[in-house]
């Protein structure tokens, strides 16, 4: 049970956390008017932070789904 309530919890993080990244140019945000702004100072430390944050999130999210896949395997 507490895997599953986590595993609600860090999707809707990965969610959130993925929308705040910049958009690369290419794909839909450029539709909305992302692709207008150029980057001169490459990455920022805000940026930067931001992408470890998401790759943590993500590491605990895919984590607890193979606990919980686990889980399944031994109840039945």
């Amino acid at each position: 049970m507490g895997f599953s309530i986590a595993l609600i919890v860090f999707s809707l993080l990965l969610m959130l956390l993925v929308l705040m990244h910049k958009g690369k140019g290419g794909g839909l945000s450029d539709m909305f008017g992302g692709g207008m702004q150029s980057s001169v100072g490459g990455s920022s430390v805000a940026e930067r932070n931001l992408d470890r944050i998401t790759v943590v999130i993500g590491v605990l999210w895919l984590a607890c789904i193979i606990v919980l896949a686990l889980l399944m395997k031994l109840d039945g």
